[in-house]
């Protein structure tokens, strides 16, 4: 249509023309249709105004008025601009105003048609600069996370209106603000790496001290106090299906087994009562002030001693923790082999886990009871009004015209009764923190009760909370026997170990993680490994094996049997030939990647890495892949000028996988030379570098000791020592002749007899100068009091006597020390001094 218009416009001659040919034979028809529909709307509005009068609403003025229909929406055009010119036009208009309706609907469908138009915005000067370090990558990261694309569709309308007409330009973007502001709140700044590092050291601190609280708890379920108050609540019907006999069938005793703990978790449910709030899961503080306001709940735990215990044992109340350890121990008097089991609840070393202070409290879903209480109030009474503006009230949108004027019928309260008042609900995660885990015998297995939260046993698929749980993170499972023997059984409770739970812990953390946690446990076991603890070890090998492979792309990163080409580090690169295993998808609309076993990834290195592991690369090896580097500035960091490559060198460091390279042979020692690199060391990374002829002698006096046999030696360079980018060279021992070695033995071990025997005689000559010392200052001593008797030393000042005699031995000691030939006990002879005293 706006094609067809323009040409019109262009061609005004042909446009009358076609005009005036094509009114005539239209006139009739259009005449004839206007009838018609004249006759169908006056019947139609009749029948409406009807209604209208029966709904006792009133007319408006633009309800009588006759005007034509509105107009039909055309593409692009929005619905007020159609009701605006369809009001703007409610008689015909004369000749000379169709003319100028005709040009300003001209320029309306222009407007219309620059809207669609692509418009090409000015190339912005892109400034950019190149950073030196890694923080600077961090930073502009989490500001690129701050940012976000903003949608300019919804005011795309607003600006076709201004090209209309001349108006303020009026703005609300509240809506859009606080949207904003919505998303970028949830968004936290990625945590340092040595604030990472803190907070692994947190961990793992916390995982110990909650090692230990656990272990305790197992003690105090062993106590003889415990076990005597609640022996009287097991029947000899209980301790009989507890206890098989040896002779029957697995089948016949896991049955008997299961029939009485079914007894006993329907007793200890009916006699435990929760009144108290268990372990949580810990939380970070956000901000300081959380910290600063925080305090333990009311209804927190109060168990603290082994005297708290025992008491609960009496009373049979307290947390659904303590519950669960009184139920160990009553299956632990009734005979029965069992686990205390626990779900450590650490501090996260990670910044994506929930916060202290930042949960959203969802709304609390009402009962039917509470919503009808809510809609009709018995004691409230009826609005009578019939005010028609007034909003109706919610009986009278019941649909039943009487429903307002009905009343409740009013019950008479009778005698005042005491009703206990009800416990108050303690809200937990609604999967336990403690349970039990009972040997069944028949099939040697452990299998998990509980008879308070889940109400389950012989489930372990009923125990692992969901990821969005705050107060219950399931990362690390513990179970302590009898004996205080642990075991981690969390491979038994999680479905996706490899995929999500191994990411929370201390294995995927650290490099040696495996080992702290091996060396944590270490404490905790028998120092021997148990048939029963091989087969449950077969048990959690054959779950790991039978873990699927992960649905989300996020779960591939670091996995130990699956790896995606995405997340290889710079350092990896799968082999040649690699076969995929199956394909996943980041969405619907996402292609396919390939999805590659763990043994398929090598490590690749440089030449000089290779070498520092005693390997060097064949010759005519291709790189499997160009470690890329950032161009190197000059020293204005904002020129544009920048070093260009030589001819044959590449913007990157060429890496080789272990299949690249060979055992590094250095060159023989040939005549009793030793070969030196131009430094006058000798390369030995690794024992296999050791020269064809030579040894290697680890001793910092082997240098000395060939020095002094004459022979040739290379001193060893072992590594190097970093001090920020700056690495200096670490010599150790020498290198020799193999025919030299024991003769540079024997002489390492002549020089440290030797070094001995100095360091005695030094030693021995300090001990007869402290001797010497010590005789000169009892000799003055005696000198000063000769005249005098004890009891005249103690009536004079004995302190200040004290003080000044060891003044003058300290003076005197001096000058023995300067003195080379001592004369006189000490003190230099003079005619007017006898002894040090003065002559009367």
């Amino acid at each position: 249509m706006a094609g067809r218009k323009r040409k019109a416009i262009d061609n005004p001659s042909t446009s009358t023309k076609a005009s005036s040919t094509s009114s005539r034979p239209s006139r009739s028809t259009r005449s004839s249709k206007s009838k018609i529909s004249s006759v169908e709307n006056n019947d139609v509005s009749a029948i409406y105004r009807d209604m209208l009068v029966e709904a006792n609403i009133r007319p408006t003025r633009a309800s009588t008025s006759e005007e034509r229909p509105i107009k039909r929406k055309r593409p692009g055009q929005r619905r007020d601009e159609v009701a605006q010119s369809g009001a703007s036009s409610p008689e015909k208009p004369s000749r000379d105003k169709a003319i100028d309706l005709k040009d300003h609907k001209d320029e309306d469908e222009s407007a219309d048609d620059l809207e669609f138009e692509d418009v090409a915005l000015p190339a912005a000067t892109i400034q950019t600069v190149y950073r030196d370090s890694d923080e600077e990558e961090e930073e502009e990261d989490n500001d690129e996370e701050v940012f976000e694309d903003v949608d300019f569709s919804a005011h795309a309308s607003a600006a076709s209106e201004a090209q209309d007409t001349q108006q303020d330009l009026e703005l609300d973007l509240s809506a859009r603000n606080k949207s904003t502001l919505t998303k970028t709140a949830d968004r936290r700044k990625p945590i340092s790496k040595l604030e990472k590092d803190r907070r692994v050291e947190i961990h793992k601190t916390h995982l110990l001290c909650l090692l230990a609280h656990v272990a305790q708890r197992n003690k105090w379920c062993n106590d003889p106090q415990v076990q005597d108050s609640l022996r009287p609540l097991l029947t000899e019907k209980m301790v009989k299906q507890l206890n098989p006999p040896s002779r029957w069938h697995q089948f016949g005793r896991a049955s008997s087994l299961k029939e009485g703990l079914n007894l006993v978790n329907s007793m200890f449910r009916m006699k435990f009562q929760i009144t108290e709030r268990g372990m949580r899961r810990a939380l970070w503080a956000e901000t300081e002030a959380h910290l600063q306001d925080y305090s333990l709940p009311a209804d927190s735990e109060a168990v603290l001693e082994k005297s708290d215990f025992q008491e609960a044992a009496k009373s049979l109340s307290g947390s659904r923790d303590v519950g669960a350890q009184l139920y160990c121990a009553l299956l632990r008097t009734a005979g029965v082999e069992a686990r205390l089991v626990c779900s450590l609840q650490p501090l996260s070393f990670g910044s994506s886990g929930p916060y202290m202070g930042t949960g959203r409290k969802g709304k609390q879903k009402l009962s039917m009871e509470e919503k009808y209480g809510q809609l009709f109030k018995p004691n409230d009474p009826p609005d009578l009004s019939m005010d028609p503006n007034a909003p109706l009230p919610p009986r009278r949108r019941l649909g039943h015209p009487n429903a307002a004027a009905f009343r409740l019928p009013e019950t008479v309260p009778g005698p005042s009764r005491q009703v206990a008042p009800t416990p108050k609900k303690i809200r937990e995660s609604a999967y336990p923190i403690y349970w039990v885990e009972i040997l069944d015998e028949g099939h040697q297995k452990w299998q998990p009760t509980d008879p308070l939260v889940t109400e389950s046993y012989w489930k372990p698929q009923k125990f692992e909370p969901p990821a969005n749980d705050r107060e219950n993170c399931m990362t690390y499972v513990i179970g302590f026997e009898e004996g205080g023997t642990a075991k981690d059984v969390t491979r038994r409770y999680v479905k996706a170990y490899n995929a999500k739970t191994r990411r929370m812990r201390v294995e995927s953390v650290l490099s040696n993680g495996e080992r702290w946690w091996r060396k944590a446990l270490r404490a905790y076991s028998r120092g021997y490994q148990s048939d029963l603890d091989q087969i449950e070890a077969n048990e959690f090998a054959a779950a790991e094996a039978r873990e699927p492979m992960p649905r989300n792309i996020v779960d591939f990163k670091d996995h130990p049997i699956y790896a995606l080409e995405r997340h290889l580090r710079r350092y990896e690169v799968l082999v040649p030939n690699a076969k995929s295993s199956g394909t996943v998808g980041a969405g619907s609309k996402a292609p396919l990647e390939r999805v590659y076993r763990r043994r398929d990834v090598r490590i690749a290195r440089s030449r000089e890495k290779w070498y520092r592991l005693g390997r060097e690369v064949r010759p005519d090896e291709i790189p499997v892949k160009f470690i890329t580097k950032p161009s190197k500035l000059h020293e204005d960091l904002f020129s544009d000028e920048v070093e260009e490559l030589g001819e044959g060198e590449t913007n990157g460091t060429p890496i080789y996988t272990i299949d690249q390279t060979e055992i590094y042979k250095a060159p023989p020692v040939l005549n009793g030379k030793v070969p030196k690199n131009r430094y006058g060391n000798l390369d030995l990374y690794v024992p296999s570098m050791v020269p064809e002829g030579g040894v290697y002698i680890a001793d910092d006096y082997g240098a000395r000791a060939a020095f002094i046999l004459g022979i040739d030696y290379a001193p060893a360079l072992t590594g190097f020592q970093f001090s920020g980018r700056k690495g200096t060279a670490v010599l150790r021992g020498v290198v020799v002749a193999a025919e030299y070695g024991e003769a540079v033995t024997a002489v390492i071990e002549g020089i440290k007899d030797q070094e001995v025997e100095m360091e005695m005689e030094r030693k021995s000559r300090q001990a007869l100068r402290m001797w010497r010392l010590f005789l000169m200052n009892l000799r003055i001593r005696d000198r000063i009091w000769a005249g005098l008797s004890p009891e005249d030393e103690e009536m004079e000042h004995p302190d200040q006597t004290q003080l000044d005699a060891d003044e003058a031995m300290d003076g005197e000691a001096d000058e023995l020390d300067e003195s080379d030939e001592m004369g006189a006990g000490g003190f230099e002879i003079d005619d007017d001094y006898a002894g040090g005293f003065m002559l009367d």
